[in-house]
């Protein structure tokens, strides 16, 4: 049966950008239909963010403990793997998302389970799991909000190999005798992290010099180290030429280009990630499938006054968080537009400008040690023609930094903008460092100007005091 129903927005997927970009155009009054074909809350809340920060908080707990005098001994011991699987299995609700359609009906959206295409100018058509056939317009707008998937190489037995992406490294149910993970970013060090502590023996194949490659390089060093020291063995420089299953359960002979080869009982492929955007219609009002969306900063795709792509399909920052903020701005924007609004605040920093994308997004990751990062990198700063000063604190400069841990390690870099004197970026590395964040993130978007940073007090004896070593700093340096 086909039935047709005019909405004053679509949104295509139920991830964290999709539910916010509802939520915000429900709280403007309009009227909202969300499509989904798989569960309700997306990736970061089954395969993504939720089980990965759940599989990593113990690990790096027991870390910290370790560190501490009087402590290492009550945890000198193995994690407890069923406990830890199980922690994790609560946290993605046992992948059941009862709870997140409940909060769609509670706003007043309607949900549509299937698969939704773009078939023409604000429409969009459902093909639900028992044979439904829906076709839904928008008065105002569709919001694509599909998001990613991993993105796998092309490689010589790869469909007979069956390796994981980081959605079977999120969910596994056993512990792997022996994991091999090709990549060298966030995934690929936070799973080497997990799964080495939970007794797989790791093997990180790296096909440039470092991990981490879009943060400044101190950052990828200590974490490989790390992980080093751990036991896992890491290798960079490789590059991985085939992969080939022995039989159906057998071990995965992993083949390195030079003709170098190891077996594995699984392997990761944390190769990049590619927009969930080849089967949803784009063809049908002029956009190419399997592209990334080409958004302004009220994330309306480019020619088009009707759709948006908010989230990772836009490209522009492939994290929950900046998802979320993206949805706030595209609801708003879309809620202002359908009102009628003769103009909507796409300044620098206006209400519907998604400016931080550009200039203060934040990172963390959940490493042992952990990288918080925000905004531009020296490297990035000097290609985009700044005249900028690096300023590099080592964080064991700090009373906070021994308190927290024996042999505390870690390193903290600003980025100054010398001819405006406020900050560009930071990066963080260290245990602990990602709640310093978070003030980093309100300096740069904020654009304090360092001269007015100097009066923000940090608390003794915390890690935050490494703000005013870095401001010390930075001052003798001027002169």
């Amino acid at each position: 049966m086909t039935r047709t129903v005019e909405y004053d927005v679509v949104v295509l997927g139920a991830g964290p950008t999709g539910e916010n970009v509802a939520g915000r155009a429900r709280d403007a009054g309009l009227s909202v239909a969300v499509v989904e074909s798989e569960l309700v809350g997306g990736e970061c809340s089954y395969w993504a963010c939720m089980p990965s920060k759940a599989l990593l908080r113990p690990v790096v707990a027991r870390a910290d403990a370790r560190r501490v005098p009087g402590l290492r001994q009550a945890v000198d011991g193995p994690l407890d793997v069923a406990a830890v699987l199980a922690h994790r299995d609560a946290y993605t609700s046992h992948w059941k998302d009862d709870g997140q359609v409940a909060w769609i009906d509670s706003i007043g959206a309607r949900l549509y389970r299937g698969h939704g295409r773009l078939h023409g100018p604000r429409r969009v058509v459902v093909d639900g799991p028992e044979g439904e056939h829906h076709v839904l317009t928008a008065r105002h707008a569709v919001a694509v909000c599909t998001g990613s998937r991993p993105a796998l190489p092309e490689l010589p037995g790869l469909a007979g190999a069956k390796a994981w992406t980081s959605r079977e490294a999120t969910s596994a149910q056993a512990v792997p005798g022996r994991l091999a993970i090709v990549g060298g970013g966030v995934v690929a060090v936070e799973m080497a992290t997990v799964w080495q502590a939970l007794g797989s023996r790791v093997t990180l194949l790296i096909r440039g010099a470092g991990a981490l490659p879009r943060m400044e390089p101190f950052a990828g060093e200590q974490v490989l180290a790390s992980l080093v020291e751990a036991g896992v063995d890491v290798r960079t420089g490789v590059s991985v030429a085939a992969l080939v299953r022995d039989g159906d359960g057998g071990p995965v002979t992993v083949v390195l280009e030079g003709s170098d080869k190891f077996e594995a009982d699984e392997v990761l492929l944390a190769t990049g990630r590619a927009p969930r955007t080849d089967d949803i219609g784009l063809e049908t009002v002029g956009l190419e499938p399997g592209g990334w969306l080409p958004v302004d900063d009220s994330l309306r795709v480019t020619g088009s006054d009707w759709l948006y792509g908010v989230g990772d399909v836009n490209h522009r920052a492939l994290m929950t968080h900046q998802g979320k903020y993206q949805a706030r701005i595209a609801g708003d924007a879309i809620a202002a537009r359908a009102a009628g609004a003769e103009a909507t605040e796409t300044g620098r920093w206006g209400a519907h400008a998604a400016t931080a994308d550009h200039a203060a997004a934040p990172q963390v990751v959940f490493t042992d040690p952990e990288v918080g990062a925000v905004g531009l990198t020296l490297a990035d700063a000097e290609r985009a023609g700044h005249r900028v000063r690096a300023v590099d604190q080592d964080l064991t400069s700090v009373a906070g930094s021994g308190l927290y841990a024996d042999g505390y390690r870690g390193h903290a870099r600003i980025v100054v903008d010398l001819d405006r004197e406020i900050l560009l970026g930071a990066t963080f590395v260290g245990p602990g460092v990602g709640e310093l964040l978070h003030s980093a993130t309100v300096a740069v978007a904020g654009e304090v100007p360092v001269d007015r940073l100097w009066h923000a007090v940090p608390a003794y004896p915390t890690i935050s005091e490494i703000w005013l070593r870095l401001l010390e700093a930075y001052r003798e340096d001027q002169g």
